[in-house]
């Protein structure tokens, strides 16, 4: 079995992103990886502006001490311009309006009081207080989103205001989705004796949606050595990676391991960790394949830890890997494991790791309760209060 950090950086060498770019409107973007840098077409803010209500004034003619008394020649709302401020006088101006050539500072609206057409006011303001600087947030020709960037709200906001209405981004990534077993039935149809409903399915759809993939494929395959090389065979040419859900591990009805052999290879079989141990990978045909264990957490947290890294490389992105935060133990584990373990958990009120009660690989329930994955270390014991790592589920899944 190899090493969980060596099976994640050979898993993470092989992903190839694909070539294919294409040029959308910005609104259409959202969660799209971005082939080229996005460089601003102008500075931000263009111009100097106001951020608040009030007067705008030179600071040269400011009384040397006491009251200010300054003739007010004009009036500027945001999205309009000025003219030139003459000496002695002030610009009643408004938050966001541009500054008029002259003048240097704000005087706020509370700070001033309006007599007649003249405003009076006691305080020194500094040159270019409550003025936003021309390019004070980036200048023209800046990167504002780096190439690899899975474009978030913010980031299209920021190349927005930087002038960018289209952006070139990566295609979107083509995965087949194969769940795998006899016993497995769709939701919806009567049990049988023996059988369980195909929860494999609709959970790994979800998350490939939620990253952005395209879904080219979903099907289920019996377990049937010629039916799933078959399958195999058929698919590979159609998609840019195939996710394939159980018969990897080492049962005589397992054949996607053996289809997968004798169509391409099998670069990658079984780490050390748990859940999740005959996690595959290879290739058929030339298509990269990932073989996520059959049982549903298995599959949910070697998806996270393990495909979901890989599909982000092959869809262009350039993503830093899982930040744990590092939290008390709420639990003890008195004997080590020879494998990392990854449990369900959940923060307490007082900022302790808490894990569910029942951690089967077989116990979905602990998904829909669990907010983090808590890293256990093979080999070490740990006592309540001990420190571990601890990787919340929001943050895998954005």
């Amino acid at each position: 079995m190899l090493d969980f950090a060596a099976a994640r950086e050979r898993l993470l060498a092989a992903a190839r992103g694909i070539e294919r770019v294409e040029t959308l409107p910005i609104e259409a973007c959202l969660g799209r990886i971005l082939a080229e840098d996005a460089r601003a077409l102008s500075d931000s803010p263009p111009g100097d502006v106001s951020t608040l209500d009030g007067y705008a004034i030179a600071v040269r003619d400011l009384a040397p001490a006491g009251e200010t008394r300054l003739r007010v020649t004009q009036r500027i709302a945001a999205g309009q311009t000025g003219g030139p401020l003459e000496p002695g006088s002030a610009a009643r101006i408004f938050t966001g309006a541009a500054m008029p050539p002259g003048a240097d500072a704000i005087v706020a609206q509370e700070a001033a009081r309006r007599e007649g057409d003249e405003v009076v006011f006691a305080r020194h303001p500094a040159p270019f207080e409550d003025v936003r600087r021309q390019g004070e947030d980036f200048r023209s020709g800046a990167v504002l989103v780096p190439a690899g960037t899975r474009l978030a709200p913010a980031h299209l906001g920021l190349a927005a205001s930087g002038g960018i209405d289209r952006c070139s981004v990566f295609g979107r990534l083509r995965v087949a989705l194969l769940t795998t077993g006899d016993e497995v039935v769709p939701p919806g149809q009567p049990l049988h004796p023996g059988q369980i409903y195909n929860a494999n399915a609709p959970l790994l759809s979800g998350l490939l949606q939620q990253l952005g993939c395209e879904i080219s494929h979903v099907e289920h395959l019996p377990d049937h050595f010629d039916t799933t090389l078959d399958g195999l065979k058929r698919i590979a040419p159609a998609c840019d990676v195939i996710l394939t859900s159980g018969g990897v591990s080492v049962g005589e009805e397992d054949h996607v391991k053996s289809a997968v052999e004798h169509l391409g290879t099998l670069d990658m079989w079984k780490v050390r960790m748990k859940p999740g141990k005959p996690l595959a990978f290879g290739h058929v045909l030339g298509t990269p394949f990932i073989g996520l264990p059959g049982n549903p957490v298995s599959g949910f947290v070697t998806f996270l830890l393990f495909a979901r890294p890989f599909l982000l490389a092959s869809m262009g992105a350039t993503t830093p890997a899982p930040r744990p935060i590092r939290l008390p133990a709420a639990f003890a584990r008195p004997r080590a494991s020879e494998r990392r373990e990854f449990a369900r958990g959940r923060i307490t009120a007082d900022q302790r790791v808490e894990l569910y009660a029942n951690q089967g690989s077989g116990i979905l329930s602990s998904l829909g309760w669990a907010e983090v994955l808590v890293e256990l270390p093979e080999n070490e014991t740990l006592a309540p209060g001990d420190p571990v790592n601890t990787y919340l589920l929001a943050e895998l899944m954005a």
